[in-house]
């Protein structure tokens, strides 16, 4: 219901108009706000924009989400769309956030410039804790906040604190239902209420998607191999990541996959391709590339799962493998998250929690009875919840520290030569976890005579080996 603004003496109390702003920089981010509207989670507004970013390291390269296939289809659920890159030219949204002092000066320009006049505001944003969301929720201070998020780091902790002027204005955090029966911890720190959009109402509108026009080759249940760019983000190395797409493809044609699918990501090197298909000519794979020289626009993966019904679908840690999953009822299988366990670094990134939920729900790609049978290559159902929250106290022991009566039971009682690998012993003795090197001995190894007895050990086993 609008809030009553009252009015001067003698007069009838009027009512704000409201208006609800949603913040969007992915077509995948723009279907979950449209599958909210239409679950009924937002109430009534007089006005809904719809303000779009483009957080590609050129922006001017690349297509911003109105621009992308399919979106016309979702463009209804709005009023209006509006370009937060036009808005803050030319300042790059990832990069820029408002001095301070200037956030009066940007409401009202912002309020000018989008004729929102003293509507009353609510804000939906995304990756709350980066640029853009928070450049947006801290302009409109003091409006209330919702949080969306469409991916696997939702059902870890907050990567890092968040001021509390917008913390505390968070009601709710809406996600995808990807790991059906766990909650979300992010923000809630703060109070924040997990919310679940409606998976059929999710699916309805990537069916929308899945109808446009898009020319995709003519491939019936294939394999299909998901590719992120790890190298980018500074997880594995460039020669790392390539070989990883070339045990995806060894590992899918040991199954009997003939014919494969490999969706790069859409900034990836062309050269990866190259040696993907002299692989598959030396395998006797039928490989299809889904670069630039066969789509002109990027395809969301779910839209690939609609077209293609994919027999298989391989990947690292991708969302998209617990979407195929989750809601498409698709076999799934993982590779190289033992490695990304161990390389992550610090023990806090964020990736860590996406990465320890496809390693403990989902099969090992080269485990063939597990594959099969879609079931986790451990052997048995994890409990999930205990993990997540053990992990997610060793990752942020500051802002849930909640959380460590749960560590300590599931560290306790649950720790093998399979669980061992989401987390550190370094990491468990500095939070005094069970798991840890005991207090009395965690200043051995900085000790410079046991360092030096430990070199001379080494030497004599190398000298006897010889």
């Amino acid at each position: 219901m609008s809030t009553p603004r009252t009015g001067s003496a003698g007069t009838t109390p009027t009512a704000r108009r409201r208006t609800q702003i949603f913040l969007a920089s992915t077509l995948y981010g723009t279907a979950t706000l449209a599958a909210a509207l239409d679950s009924g989670l937002f109430g009534e507004a007089d006005r809904r924009i719809l303000l779009v970013a483009n957080n590609a390291a050129v922006p001017e390269t690349s297509l911003s989400v109105d621009a992308m296939p399919g979106f016309e289809r979702l463009r209804g659920r709005f009023d209006d769309v509006v370009s937060w890159n036009e808005t803050i030219a030319p300042f790059h949204p990832s990069a820029w956030s408002p001095r301070p002092d200037d956030l009066p000066l940007w409401e009202r320009y912002l309020r000018l410039a989008w004729g929102l006049g003293d509507d009353a505001v609510e804000l939906t944003i995304e990756s709350i804790q980066v640029d853009p969301a928070i450049a947006v929720a801290q302009i409109f201070t003091g409006v209330p906040i919702d949080v969306y998020a469409d991916g696997l780091m939702s059902y870890g902790p907050t990567r890092n604190k968040v001021d509390p002027l917008v913390g505390t204005r968070v009601r709710r955090v809406l996600h995808l239902d990807l790991v059906p029966g766990l909650k979300p911890l992010l923000l809630t720190e703060f109070g924040a209420a997990p919310v679940v959009v409606g998976s059929e109402d999710f699916l309805k509108v990537l069916g929308e998607l899945a109808d446009v026009s898009v020319d995709l080759p003519s491939v019936d249940g294939p394999a299909l191999l998901l590719g992120q760019y790890l190298s980018a983000l500074k997880l594995i190395s460039p020669q790392e990541e390539e070989e990883l797409h070339l045990r995806m493809m060894r590992g899918a044609f040991a199954l009997g996959h003939t014919r494969l699918v490999f969706k790069p990501h859409p900034t990836a090197p062309a050269r990866w391709t190259r040696g993907m298909e002299a692989e598959a000519e030396r395998l006797g794979a039928e490989l299809t590339v889904l670069d630039a020289g066969i789509l002109t626009t990027p395809v969301l993966a779910e839209v690939l799962y609609q077209r293609m019904r994919p027999a298989l679908v391989v990947g690292c840690f991708s969302t998209a493998l617990l979407t195929a999953s989750a809601l498409y009822g698709l076999p799934v299988a993982r590779v190289g998250t033992e490695m990304l366990l161990d390389r992550l670094s610090p023990y806090e990134n964020s990736n860590r929690m996406p990465v320890t939920l496809v390693d403990a729900l989902l099969p090992e790609l080269t485990d063939r009875p597990s594959v099969e049978a879609q079931r986790p290559s451990a052997g048995t159902e994890p409990d999930v919840t205990a993990l997540v929250r053990a992990v997610g106290y060793a990752m942020q022991p500051r802002i849930h520290p909640g959380l460590r009566p749960d560590a300590e039971r599931y560290l306790s009682t649950r720790l093998d030569a399979t669980t061992w690998r989401y987390f550190k012993r370094r990491r468990l003795t500095s939070l005094g976890l069970p798991g840890g090197v005991p207090a009395q001995f965690a200043s051995l190894p900085r000790n410079a005579a046991v360092r030096r007895v430990v070199r001379r050990a080494r030497l004599l086993r190398r000298a006897v080996r010889k």
